[in-house]
């Protein structure tokens, strides 16, 4: 997620590590039930914040006409080392389409909500309202913005449809 969210890995890796050590110093003694989403929501929080920051470096830069980095044309492909579900067969064919590139490539284009909301409803598996904790936010919120970045994302990935 936050490889996903910032595009560099050591920012994304100091993000979670600050994370990990909030989490474990703020919340060790709250039950284990609770501890996913509440690690989820101080990931979030500090992603939020790492993007915030760099909007603002970055409108600096070209105010001060000084090129940013592009950590767009970094080579790893943080999607491709997910675990996946698919059997054999379907994740060969989608590889072999370029699915994993595209589809890292579209989630990088959703706003910085809908990329959380994407990760923690499909990839952590969280229902509504543990999303909703986990970002701080109504449920109605976490629907609406999973609605958006499910809508947009079938847009961006139709020719992979099957």
């Amino acid at each position: 997620m936050a490889l996903t969210a910032v595009r560099d890995e050591e920012n994304a890796l100091d993000i979670v590590q600050e994370t990990m050590f909030t989490f474990v110093r703020k919340y060790r003694e709250h039950p284990e039930r609770e501890w996913q989403p509440l690690f989820q929501r101080v990931l979030q929080s500090r992603i939020t914040d790492a993007v915030r920051k760099e909007t603002v470096r970055e409108r600096f830069r070209v105010w001060f006409g000084i090129a940013g980095d592009d950590s767009e044309g970094s080579t790893t492909d943080p999607i491709q080392d997910l675990p996946d579900s698919a059997s054999p067969n379907q994740l060969s064919q989608l590889e072999s389409r370029g699915f994993s590139a595209a589809l890292d490539k579209a989630l990088r284009k959703l706003p910085l909500r809908q990329q959380q909301v994407f990760f923690l409803r499909f990839w952590e598996e969280f229902d509504v309202a543990q999303t909703a904790r986990a970002m701080g936010c109504s449920e109605g919120s976490v629907k609406t913005h999973t609605f958006r970045a499910l809508h947009t994302l079938r847009k961006l990935l139709e020719e992979y449809k099957p």
